[in-house]
């Protein structure tokens, strides 16, 4: 089991029955994507679903991490997902719905992949921190349409009543070291919302944002990835630096902020 090195910035969830969907995200600059067996999949389609699935991994996406979302641990075809998840050349499984930690850890340990745990209810996000513990978790994805409909949000409720879910699924992930994903934006016409909501996820914390259409990642990859005025400060800072604390551009760093600004680097593939 081979964890990626860095986090991606955009996860694009695609529904793995939809063959003209995969050809084109091989076209895409998403960072990831996630083959979908588990809500964009009617239950009539699963079977055929799982079977593109797993070819589509197999051809590959030219670079693009492949995950394949399997059904939850309740639902009948959820074996046989997994089964085929750990026989594919799959990257990375994502398991739906996750409320206990033994439920990650026996799906990463039978899939033999590297786990996202999708984060959707009040119990998941209780248990969030037990779950980004588990052997094979490398990271938590916040579900945020679930988690409104769980915590009985009204449907004009804005995006503020989450903070608290997003900011602990957030927390969960780097006390275990783990990835954390925000969830997706459903108004695929506003762009300058989803902009803005994917920002808002950056200064939370987040890595990155699972997405639902192709407009969305360029977008995406922007609001992730360092600006060029970030990407030159981290330079200057790193050969500023002496060692303890100093000042620099009217600001006191140490060694933390060393490290911060190479990881800022790393990112930006400098």
């Amino acid at each position: 089991m081979t964890t990626p090195r860095l986090a991606p910035r955009s996860l694009l969830f695609l529904p793995a029955s939809n063959l003209r969907a995969i050809a084109r995200a091989r076209t895409l600059a998403t960072d990831a994507v996630l083959l979908d067996l588990e809500d964009a999949v009617a239950d009539d389609a699963k079977v055929a679903a799982r079977e593109a699935a797993v070819v589509a991994v197999g051809e590959g996406f030219a670079g693009t991490l492949a995950a394949i979302r399997v059904n939850a641990i309740d639902h009948p075809e959820h074996a046989a997902d997994v089964a085929a998840v750990a026989g594919s050349a799959a990257d990375i499984v994502v398991l739906p719905k996750v409320e206990h930690p033994d439920a990650a850890a026996t799906v990463a340990s039978a899939s033999g992949k590297p786990l996202l745990a999708m984060i959707e209810t009040p119990r998941g996000v209780l248990a969030a921190a037990a779950i980004a513990a588990q052997p094979g978790v490398i990271g938590l994805i916040a579900g945020t349409n679930d988690l409104r409909a769980t915590l009985r949000l009204p449907p004009t409720a804005p995006r503020d009543s989450l903070s608290h879910a997003l900011q602990a699924i957030v927390l969960a992930a780097r006390a275990h070291d783990a990835w954390a994903f925000d969830g997706v934006y459903n108004r695929l016409a506003d762009a300058d919302g989803f902009a803005a909501e994917a920002r808002m996820g950056r200064d939370l914390g987040f890595d990155g944002k699972t997405l639902i259409h192709p407009s969305q990642v360029e977008s995406c990859n922007a609001a992730f990835g360092p600006t060029s005025d970030e990407i030159e400060d981290a330079r200057a800072l790193i050969a500023a630096f002496t060692g303890g604390a100093e000042r620099f551009r009217d600001r006191m760093i140490e060694g933390m902020h060393i490290d911060q600004a190479r990881a800022l680097l790393a990112r930006a593939g400098d």
